[in-house]
């Protein structure tokens, strides 16, 4: 099954002052094999575009209120009468406020929680069925313990999927 993408183009701005922004073209990207996390490419005049990666849910709730802290920080405004996202990044190479269209970035937000509604996103990965499939205990165990008899050790201890380099027999 192939994931579902949904990508947005769109133009921030980025705040220099408080007269004074930039245009910043920009890419929101979701995928729904990844569902907690939203990617934000900046295209600035560079040969590579800046990657940012942060939960959905802190871009989700920043619509509505001010949230998050460290790195990432998110919250609404209006400037003008527009309504904007306010976007705060902060990494080792330097911080950044950007400026986001308040309505497209809500509706992108929104195709995103069509593609994977709030709460289902943990079903996307499969960890359940990894857990079962960890949790299974191997037919020989089982053939064992029905038997009355008790579990060797190496049946308990699972194997090592990297064997040893000093190994001869690979195992």
């Amino acid at each position: 099954m192939h994931p579902t993408v949904v990508e947005r183009e769109l133009e921030l701005r980025l705040v220099l002052s408080p007269e004074r922004s930039i245009p910043v073209p920009a890419r929101l990207s979701f995928r729904s094999d990844d569902p907690f996390a939203v990617h934000v490419a900046f295209h600035i005049n560079s040969e590579h575009p800046v990657h940012w990666t942060f939960a959905r849910e802190l871009l989700v709730e920043g619509v509505f209120r001010p949230c998050g802290h460290g790195d990432v920080r998110v919250w609404p405004t209006k400037v003008d009468g527009r309504s904007l996202v306010l976007m705060a990044l902060s990494s080792p190479d330097g911080d950044a406020l950007l400026e986001a269209p308040a309505a497209q970035v809500s509706a992108w937000l929104e195709r995103t929680l069509r593609v994977v509604p709030p709460g289902t996103e943990g079903e996307q990965l499969g960890i359940d069925d990894g857990l079962a499939e960890l949790l299974t205990p191997s037919p020989k165990l089982t053939a064992s313990l029905e038997q009355g008899g008790p579990a060797s050790a190496d049946d308990l201890w699972p194997r090592d999927p990297w064997p040893s380099d000093e190994s001869a027999d690979g195992e």
